[in-house]
C-alpha cells in the first residue's frame, strides 16, 4: 500500500507562473511519469480549488487548456479522466487521429466478439502502455 495514493498538486505562491498553468504542467507532468494513467479520474473542479485555496475558475481554466489539448475528457456522470499521453503539443495530424480511432473501433468489436466489456478492454490497454508490451515504447 503506498502512502501517497494520488499524485499531488501544489502552487508555489513565489512562482511567477499562474495558479492555472502551474496546475496545467503538474497534471501533464503526472501523466507523462505514469503516475496518473490513461482513464485516472482527476478531482472535481471545486474540490481541487477548494484544496488549493484558488477560485473554481482559475481550476477551470486548468482543466480546460488539457481538454483543449486533449490530454483530459470531461462527461457528465464520468467525471474528468486522464484521456491521452501528453506527447506532442500539437497532437497527431488529422488523418493519423481518423486512422488510430478506426483501429480503436475494430479493438473494441474485437474485444467484444471475446466478450469483453469496454471497460476491461481499456484496462488491457493501460496494462500494456505501463509494460514492456507497448511496441514503441522504451524502458527506462
Amino acid at each position: 500500500m503506498s502512502s501517497d495514493p494520488e499524485p499531488r498538486i501544489t502552487l508555489d505562491d513565489n512562482d511567477p507562473t499562474p495558479a492555472f498553468e502551474q496546475i496545467r504542467k503538474q497534471i501533464v507532468g503526472h501523466i507523462a511519469a505514469g503516475r496518473l494513467p490513461l482513464g485516472a479520474k482527476l478531482p472535481p473542479l471545486r474540490q481541487l480549488a477548494r484544496d488549493l485555496g484558488i477560485a473554481v475558475g482559475t481550476a477551470a481554466h486548468a482543466y480546460r487548456e488539457l481538454e483543449l489539448a486533449g490530454v483530459i475528457t470531461t462527461r457528465r456522470g464520468a467525471g474528468t479522466r486522464v484521456a491521452s499521453l501528453p506527447d506532442s503539443p500539437a497532437g497527431p495530424p488529422p488523418e493519423t487521429e481518423r486512422q488510430v480511432r478506426e483501429l480503436a473501433v475494430g479493438y473494441l468489436a474485437a474485444t467484444a466478439a471475446l466478450g469483453v466489456v469496454p471497460s476491461s478492454a481499456l484496462d488491457a490497454v493501460v496494462r500494456a502502455l505501463q509494460s514492456s508490451e507497448a511496441p514503441g515504447e522504451t524502458t527506462r
